[in-house]
C-alpha cells in the first residue's frame, strides 16, 4: 500500500502548487513549508534562516568560519559548535521526513526525501522540471523581472544539485532513483491527474517502491 509520495523538482516548474493540489486530492498531509517550519523549530532558529540554507550548500566562508569553529580549543575538547550549517540542516530534515513518512499519507517536496526514503516500499518518487521558457513565465507571474527569473532558474537548480552531489553522492537528477519524471509543461492539471493514475495503478498492481 502507496502511502508517502515525494516530489523532486526544478525550480520554477511549478511543483508547489502541484503538491498542494494533489495533498488536497487525495487527502493527505503535505509536506513543503510545513517541513521547513519543522526544521527551523527543531534547530530552535527562524524559519527564514532554514529558507537562506536549506538544498543548499554552505556559502565558502561559511564552510572556513565552521572550519576554524571545530578547530578551536572547544571544538577540540568536544563541546557543541552552534551554527546552523547545511550539515545540521540535512541531519534534521531525515529526521523530519522520516517522522512524516512514519506517519504515512502525505506527500513531502523536496529536501531529500527522494533519498532518505528511498527504500520504503509505500513510497512512489516523483521528479518535475519543464522547458525553462515556462519556468521563467512562472516566476515572473510571480512578480519576479525577467532578468531575476532567468537568474534564479539557473542558480536554484545549479545549488542544488551541488548540495544533492556534496551530501548524497550522485549526481541530480538522479533519474534513476524516480519511478516517474513528468513535464510540467502539459499543465498542472494533466501531472496531477497522471500522478494519480500512477498511484492507482501502484495500489491495484502492488507495485514495491524498490
Amino acid at each position: 500500500m502507496i502511502r508517502i509520495i515525494t516530489i523532486e523538482r526544478e525550480y520554477g516548474s511549478g511543483a508547489a502548487a502541484i503538491a498542494e493540489t494533489l495533498a488536497e486530492r487525495l487527502g493527505w498531509k503535505l509536506w513543503d513549508q510545513l517541513l521547513t517550519e519543522e526544521i527551523a523549530r527543531l534547530a530552535h532558529c527562524e524559519r527564514s534562516a532554514v529558507e537562506k540554507r536549506e538544498e543548499r550548500r554552505d556559502p565558502l566562508y561559511y564552510r572556513l568560519l565552521k572550519s576554524f569553529a571545530r578547530g578551536s580549543y572547544e571544538g577540540s575538547r568536544g563541546a557543541p559548535v552552534e551554527m546552523l550549517d547545511a550539515e545540521s540542516i540535512v541531519k534534521i530534515s531525515e529526521q523530519v521526513v522520516e517522522q512524516a513518512a512514519g506517519a504515512g499519507n502525505c506527500v513531502i517536496v523536496g529536501r531529500g526525501s527522494q533519498h532518505f526514503l528511498r527504500d520504503r516500499k509505500d513510497a512512489l518518487r516523483f521528479f518535475l522540471y519543464a522547458s525553462n521558457e515556462q519556468k521563467v513565465q512562472r516566476l515572473m507571474s510571480e512578480g519576479n523581472s525577467q532578468a531575476d527569473a532567468e537568474t534564479l532558474v539557473d542558480t536554484v537548480d545549479r545549488e542544488r544539485a551541488a548540495f544533492i552531489k556534496e551530501y548524497f553522492h550522485v549526481e541530480w537528477p538522479n533519474r534513476s532513483i524516480y519511478h516517474a519524471m513528468f513535464n510540467t509543461d502539459a499543465g498542472e492539471d494533466a501531472v496531477i491527474q497522471a500522478i494519480l493514475n500512477f498511484l492507482q495503478q501502484s495500489q491495484s498492481t502492488g507495485l514495491a517502491a524498490d
